[in-house]
């Protein structure tokens, strides 16, 4: 048992030599080219990759009955990201990729749908003023909390805490909607609304309804006109240094380069999003309303390249009477914070961040709680741009047995 994890040592030393490859100069991100001379127009472009390798003690069968590997390896993210400032006033951006890849859903000529690339985001922005923009497409501007509107590149822990990406799959495509947002400041207080569409063939598109018991399908029996639009919004009051609100991606660790903190509130609401039956059997509309309170603070610590992050949110969520969908959502409330902390070090090529996560759902149709904790840490070699993270996780939802996962990433963007 002491040699479990020996399987990880290689990937170590591949993504060390990777990471010393990209020097230890923190990047501006991405690649800029200017199409004038003041550079006021121009394109930039980012990439990145995820690698995991992954051991779970969570055991599952194969359609024959037989035992499948505890130790999987797969592409966690494959991203490209391009904006453009064609004007003073206008900016348009397109990103595309694929995300879990694996063995599972790899095709032998590409094909499946877990092969192909997809837009994430495509939308075009127009500037009202220097403080104020207004947009449209297919958008992250989302509203609930500072981890519903999460950067991919620059994480804390290992990934997203899965529950604050609250209408994945639900109401939108992989956490965007199709819709027009408004996006500012006044002052100190940043904010993002939005008007969208909701979807169609969402991930409980054929549920059956009952009585207390929803399905999130409002549109697919409802129809567009009773439940086809949703709101949301986010507002964060910016204490110390202010971040910029240039793009919807909120970073996750700051690693000491600002000195953050900001207290927000958001909200999610889809009139008639979920659907029940009442007491004769016919269809009744519930409405689907999320809102959640959060906080986040990043720090630098004395003069030796120290560092803290922290973060804390409490989420209520409601997907209509006694709503649940595979241990993801559920109508209840949840409760999420996570700290690191970035060591001192006289060593400016390396950064070592050890960190903690807890989560507890409360979850209304099992009448008891999820719980999941997290232990890990990130090896930076040149920031976010290299880097190594390793994590362990215990999760236990109701009274089934607790699941333990160890992962490693490594991940290069430009």
């Amino acid at each position: 048992m002491k040699n479990k994890y020996l399987f990880l040592l290689p990937f170590f030393f591949l993504a060390a030599c990777l990471g010393f490859a990209q020097g230890s100069t923190e990047y501006t991100g991405g690649m800029k080219v200017n199409l004038n001379e003041d550079g006021s127009k121009y394109f930039r472009i980012i990439s990145w990759a995820q690698f995991w390798a992954q051991h779970s003690d969570n055991e599952t069968l194969n359609s024959f009955g037989n035992e499948e590997s505890d130790l999987n390896f797969s592409i966690r993210r494959a991203r490209v990201l391009m904006y453009a400032q064609v004007s003073k006033r206008f900016l348009i951006l397109t990103h595309f990729g694929l995300n879990s890849q694996n063995a599972s859903n790899l095709h032998p000529v590409g094909k499946s749908d877990s092969s192909q690339l997809f837009f994430h985001d495509v939308w075009g922005e127009w500037s009202l003023n220097d403080n104020h923009a207004v947009g449209g497409g297919l958008h992250y501007w989302n509203g609930i909390s500072r981890l519903n509107n999460q950067s991919t590149l620059n994480m804390l822990t290992l990934d997203n805490n899965r529950q604050s990406w609250a209408t994945i799959g639900l109401s939108d495509q992989f956490a965007r909607h199709m819709g027009v947002y408004f996006k500012g400041k006044f002052d100190r207080l940043q904010y993002r609304v939005s008007i969208n569409e909701a979807l169609t063939n969402g991930l409980d598109v054929g549920g059956i309804p009952g009585i207390n018991n929803a399905t999130y399908n409002g549109r697919e029996i409802l129809g567009g006109k009773d439940a086809g639009k949703n709101f949301a919004g986010y507002f964060d009051y910016q204490l110390l240094d202010q971040e910029s609100n240039f793009l919807p991606y909120k970073v996750g660790s700051y690693l000491g380069s600002k000195k953050v903190f900001n207290v927000g509130a958001g909200f999610f609401y889809h009139p008639n999003g979920s659907v029940s039956l009442d007491g004769n059997n016919n269809f009744q509309g519930e409405d689907v309303a999320i809102f959640a309170v959060d906080a986040f603070y990043d720090a630098p610590v004395g003069d030796k390249g120290a560092a803290i992050t922290a973060y804390a949110t409490y989420q209520n969520n409601d997907y209509g009477t006694n709503f649940t969908l595979g241990q993801t959502y559920e109508t209840g409330s949840m409760l999420y914070a996570h700290v690191g902390y970035v060591l001192p070090s006289k060593n400016d090529r390396l950064k070592l961040q050890p960190y903690l996560s807890v989560s507890s759902r409360n979850i209304d149709a099992i009448d008891d709680n999820a719980n999941r904790f997290g232990i890990g840490g990130n090896l930076y070699f040149s920031g976010h741009h290299s880097k190594l993270s390793l994590e362990y996780a215990n999760q236990k939802y109701g009274n089934l047995d607790a699941v333990g996962t160890v992962t490693l990433q490594a991940m290069i963007y430009l």
